[in-house]
């Protein structure tokens, strides 16, 4: 108990507490161009298929990784350092961006709200690239599962005041109030990378010849562009790594897409769906994700990545509880609280392990390409949920999914095996300097 309290107490350290205003200040936008938007396009009277649309402006969280080599290689606009300058200059933007779109009226300027929240969603997705980058090279390879609880924490609290904290306000003092109010929430960010340390970049090779012209070009785009594919391909047994980050979270997944459909053919209102969802899932994440971020330091990533894993598929058999059992409140609660801990734990774990993969040199871009390829992985696969739960029916459906994610553990236990002998590289952090 001595071990995991102190596992416990790295949650206490100043550089893991601040991840958790940097968690909130990324996911605060996320439903300003998304569910909150909606709602105000729909109580102004907005057709439903031009409401349909706005959900396009969200494709800049999906192909963050395109731009991601430009914010790692080159100098920010503010010379506040390479994360805190690049930092501090999207949220300012971001700020600014939210304030407009705050004014705009769907009325009148349907085109311009399009184009403000376009802007919005990708100065967002520009902040989570830095945020991420940041986190993992600030904190030491024993932090990085903590990291990941605080992240998660963060980023679930705020979708919760965008989400229905933003509709409180607007109902009693309007759209804009609303909107400025999160746009002012969003200066929380910003105070971080002021106050915070800014990591020392990685040492240019001393034999590095400057060259000018398109040769330099071309260097310039061999080193931001390939160079991360590159570095990362010197790690040993990479494509089961790729093939493991694929594999890891898809049988939760599956069963995500289809927990709703399940609640509603057995009876379940949407207003009760929506209150214990809200209030069970809302605690569950949150205890899950500081759970896993524990685990994580006590167990070590992998261990950790493993046991979370098990209890992430286990967390499935609830849904067949709930299909067996049918309309009961109480399973509900039960199964929502299961699905929101295991997998808010196994999150953490993954966050951690995404972040050790890392080279300093390239943080942001291969953070960004590798939770960009764990997200294509649980959507592709999890949008055929629908027909295999067509033609199972729901009890084998969920019995399906707790085994989904058995052969990426089984690879990561073959990694693992395979490594021991050659131990991974570990990801050797660069000494930070307070600023």
């Amino acid at each position: 108990m001595t071990r995991w309290r102190r596992s416990l107490a790295v949650y206490a350290d100043r550089r893991v507490l601040l991840i958790l205003p940097l968690g909130f200040a990324s996911g605060l936008p996320l439903l300003l161009t998304f569910s909150t938007l909606s709602a105000w396009l729909a109580t102004a009277g907005v057709s439903r298929s031009a409401i349909g649309a706005f959900a396009l402006v969200g494709t800049p969280y999906a192909l963050k990784f395109v731009w991601s080599p430009l914010i790692d290689r080159l100098p920010p606009p503010l010379p506040l350092g390479r994360r805190r300058g690049w930092g501090i200059t999207i949220q300012i933007a971001l700020v600014a961006a939210t304030l407009g779109l705050g004014t705009c009226d769907p009325k009148s300027d349907l085109v311009l709200m399009g184009a403000l929240a376009l802007l919005v969603a990708f100065l967002s997705a520009s902040q989570d690239i830095v945020i991420d980058a940041w986190r993992v090279e600030i904190l030491t390879p024993e932090q990085q599962g903590p990291g990941a609880g605080m992240i998660q924490t963060g980023y679930r609290i705020a979708m919760l005041v965008s989400g229905a904290g933003a509709l409180m306000i607007a109902a009693r003092a309007g759209w804009f109030a609303a909107y400025a109010t999160m746009a002012a929430l969003l200066m929380s960010g910003m105070l971080v990378f002021l106050c915070g340390p800014e990591p020392a970049a990685p040492a240019e090779p001393a034999h590095r010849v400057r060259s000018r012209g398109w040769d330099a070009l071309r260097d310039w785009l061999a080193t931001a562009v390939s160079g991360p594919f590159a570095d990362f391909m010197l790690r040993p047994r990479w494509p089961a790594i790729l093939v493991f980050v694929l594999g890891y979270k898809l049988g939760e997944a599956m069963a995500g897409v289809m927990a709703m459909p399940l609640y509603i053919s057995l009876g379940f209102s949407l207003g009760q769906i929506a209150a214990v969802s809200k209030l069970v899932g809302f605690f569950a994440t949150i205890l899950g994700a500081l759970a896993g971020g524990v685990v994580a330091a006590r167990l070590g990533i992998v261990r950790a990545l493993i046991l979370c894993g098990v209890l992430q598929s286990a967390g499935n058999l609830f849904y067949v509880l709930q299909a067996v059992g049918g309309h009961r409140l109480d399973y509900l609660a039960l199964c929502v609280a299961a699905e929101n801990v295991t997998g808010a734990m196994a999150g953490a774990a993954l966050i951690a392990y995404l972040s050790s993969l890392c080279s300093p040199s390239f943080t942001a871009t291969q953070y960004a390409l590798l939770s960009s390829l764990a997200a294509v992985g649980r959507t592709l696969v999890a949008s055929s949920g629908g027909v295999l739960a067509d033609k199972l029916g729901w009890v084998p459906f969920f019995l399906f999914t707790t085994v989904a994610t058995l052969p990426a553990l089984l690879l990561l236990v073959w990694i693992a095996r395979q490594h021991a002998t050659q131990p991974d590289r570990q990801l050797q952090l660069p000494v930070s300097t307070e600023s």
